[in-house]
């Protein structure tokens, strides 16, 4: 029998909310978190991959817990990237929409204006989502206070340390140190994010993981073709023609590939926009609104570039290479489907890959269906 988010101890109101999304039965990652964040409410590692609901797992019980008359930031949401800390934000702000109190939720990232950022912040704000960067510089300008901050979350903590941010989120933690919990979402566990939690979470800390076999989307269709890669451009042309009234995104291993791509597509006449690392911020913000708008129907782009990318309405994913790690497959497929829609990946292989399908196959407990265009 499946749970439900009511069995969980979601409250009608954020319920309505998640279902005007799409959202209607909890995801494995969502069904082990909640019930422990809000009951217990206490020090959480949770270790799953992106694109398996963590927003919903941890952004449920933060708004349950907030005092909308209390006017100080109580939950402080800190995410790796720019486009992350926005999806969290509107994400949040959607769960809300048929609440009968009222919660301000703000935003603070970098490549917007920081003067207007600390303006709205001056105001009552209870929840602030922000990445590392931006928070810091906030801080400097005295802006904000964090003493009031009760519930931190740290969003993707792999990547931020990945990024560099060790330094910032020492400042953090110093900075909360009135916090009654901290929630750590990570889809690795490494010696680094083992480090980061020693000192700064509690000893008796929870750790829930989801099985990787559980974090599949059930609405993705799997499928794989094998090619040469001197066909793959000729494969992709005919399959977008096959789906000419579908949008998409190609993924690609390298910023070269990427680019490469997005040149055959220009060359059929296919709108496109190239979303790779060495873009500036007010480049790739540029391409973000392009693609969002519908004003191109196919996003290339590399796996650095493309986190947080939250897109509703795409029909599938194309994965030119395997990745490199099956995490970032679990990433890249789970861009289709979003908000119980229906979507397909596809992956392009060399005849030696096989055996690397069959593997995924039995890790993520998911079947891959042979495609082949006719």
């Amino acid at each position: 029998m499946q749970t439900t988010f009511n069995q969980l101890g979601i409250p009608a109101d954020l319920i309505q909310g998640i279902e005007a999304l799409g959202i209607e039965t909890p995801t494995p990652v969502q069904a082990k978190s909640i019930p422990f964040l809000i009951n217990d409410g206490g020090d959480v590692i949770v270790q799953a991959q992106t694109g398996t609901g963590k927003t919903a797992a941890f952004g449920l019980p933060l708004l349950m817990k907030m005092k909308p008359e209390e006017a100080g930031i109580q939950g402080l949401v800190i995410a790796p990237t720019r486009e992350l800390a926005k999806q969290v934000g509107k994400q949040l702000f959607r769960f809300t929409k048929f609440c009968d109190y009222k919660l301000f939720i703000e935003v603070a990232a970098g490549g917007d204006k920081i003067d207007l950022q600390a303006e709205r912040l001056q105001r009552p704000t209870q929840i602030l989502v922000a990445t590392p960067g931006r928070l810091m510089d906030l801080l400097e300008m005295k802006a904000i206070d964090l003493k009031t901050v009760r519930h931190l979350v740290l969003d993707e903590a792999d990547e931020m340390l990945s990024m560099g941010f060790r330094e910032e989120l020492a400042v953090v933690f110093k900075q909360t140190k009135n916090r009654k919990s901290t929630w750590l979402f990570s889809a690795t566990f490494q010696d680094k994010v083992k480090q980061l939690v020693q000192g700064n979470l509690s000893a008796s800390a929870q750790m829930l993981k989801v099985d990787p076999k559980q974090v599949a989307n059930p609405n993705i269709t799997h499928r794989f073709a094998i090619c040469t890669r001197e066909e793959k451009a000729d494969f992709i042309l005919k399959y977008l023609a096959q789906h000419a009234d579908e949008r998409g995104l190609i993924f690609c291993r390298t910023r070269q590939d990427a680019l490469d791509m997005g040149a055959v597509l220009s060359k059929e006449g296919i709108s496109n926009a190239v979303l790779q690392g060495d873009l500036s911020q007010r480049d790739r913000d540029k391409v973000m609104r392009s693609f969002k708008k519908e004003r191109t129907r196919i996003m290339i782009a590399t796996d650095v570039a493309a986190r947080g990318i939250d897109i509703e309405g795409l029909e599938f994913v194309i994965q030119h290479q395997l990745p490199d790690a099956m995490q970032y497959y679990t990433h890249r497929s789970g861009r289709t489907a979003r908000a119980g829609k229906k979507g397909e990946s596809v992956t392009l292989i060399s005849p030696k890959e096989r055996i690397k399908i069959t593997k995924l196959e039995s890790e993520l407990n998911v079947n891959f269906q042979l495609l082949e265009l006719d």
